[in-house]
């Protein structure tokens, strides 16, 4: 690859799934243009629909979405192609969001349908081991159909200490969780906040200032929780993503400055831009996405790059710097159901 070159991974449905991808693909990104190429399948594994790398070795991981749900690791070479280091079962079902933990020796896993959250020791060479914790979770909302149970959504650690969060969009709760470093088991503090009923919590994004923001997949609201004095996460505001009803919000995300924030919409198929400011959010324009369900959406320096499930398709935009408005650059990449944007970045072994 060229100087200005970079590596994008794609995860994706699988006909595990109902999707009609194949496994892990991998893209060339020219960081100069922003302009996309396809280089082909990096990996073959059912349902990767969600990726990670490790903060400092060079592997990558994938949650493998099933009824019987596995988290699959990769070495990563310098020319993009992927070596399988092992195959773990989380202990749940459809696995759909990982994180390494704040002291690199831990993945974490969401196992959205069966409501739980497992916990993988690493080893030198950053391969996840059996199971050393599964925790339930347990709770229901007011959305019969959604929230008949606690279901894990996305798992966030604290950089600075042993705590994680976990988005449960099944309880309207997100939840504070302690990792033992040591033994690698995750005890349930707590709730660290509680949604209005019906929101349904789906992914989290920290920001300056201790703010917590959330996008509400169920009640299609962006929303922003603020510590008090004691570090109690109270809501500040919330902001509805679109005006079209069958919304269903999947993805948020800002920039270093956290100027703007983006929230990516399926259902109306557009990206809603929102400017950030001391007091919250600002929705000041709704745009087309470039395609069909849009589940995931990645914000590279000055693009946009939108995961497009049902349309096969990544989209690309270039993000004006002033008004923060994406403007579709080009014709989309075409890519089986994806679900995953990860930009890969270089990382030292050892």
């Amino acid at each position: 690859m060229g100087a200005q070159d970079e590596h994008i991974f794609v995860g994706c449905y699988t006909g595990e799934t109902g999707g009609e991808g194949e496994g892990v693909t991998l893209l060339r990104r020219d960081a100069a243009t922003g302009d996309l190429t396809r280089l082909g399948l990096a990996a073959r594994t059912p349902s990767p629909s969600f990726l990670v790398q490790h903060p400092r070795l060079p592997v990558l991981y994938a949650v493998n979405e099933l009824e019987e749900g596995t988290v699959s690791a990769f070495a990563v070479a310098g020319d993009g192609s992927l070596t399988p280091l092992g195959v773990r079962s989380t202990g749940g079902s459809a696995p759909c969001h990982l994180a390494v933990s704040s002291d690199e020796r831990h993945l974490l896993v969401a196992n959205y349908a069966s409501g739980s959250v497992s916990v993988h020791e690493l080893d030198g060479t950053g391969t996840p081991g059996e199971r050393s914790d599964l925790l339930d979770l347990h709770g229901q909302g007011p959305v019969a159909d959604r929230q008949e149970a606690a279901h894990a959504h996305m798992v966030l650690p604290d950089p600075d200490s042993a705590e994680v969060l976990v988005s449960d969009l099944g309880s309207d709760r997100v939840w504070r969780t302690r990792l033992d470093p040591v033994s690698g088991r995750l005890t349930l503090v707590g709730p660290a906040l509680v949604a209005e009923p019906g929101t349904g919590p789906r992914h989290l994004l920290r920001s300056s200032g201790g703010v917590l923001r959330i996008v509400g997949e169920l009640s299609g609201e962006l929303s922003w929780y603020r510590p008090d004095p004691a570090g109690v996460l109270r809501k500040a505001g919330a902001a509805t993503t679109s005006s079209d009803k069958s919304n269903q919000p999947s993805e948020l995300a800002t920039g270093r400055d956290e100027r703007f924030v983006y929230v990516a919409n399926r259902g109306p198929d557009t990206v809603s831009v929102f400017v950030w400011e001391p007091e919250g959010a600002t929705l000041v324009a709704e745009v087309a996405a470039g395609g069909s369900w849009p589940r995931h959406l990645a914000l590279l320096a000055d693009h946009l790059y939108v995961a497009n499930e049902r349309s096969h398709t990544v989209a690309v935009f270039r993000i004006d710097p002033d008004s923060g408005l994406p403007e579709p650059q080009g014709e989309p990449v075409t890519e089986s159901s994806p679900t995953c944007i990860l930009r890969w970045n270089t990382v030292p072994v050892g």
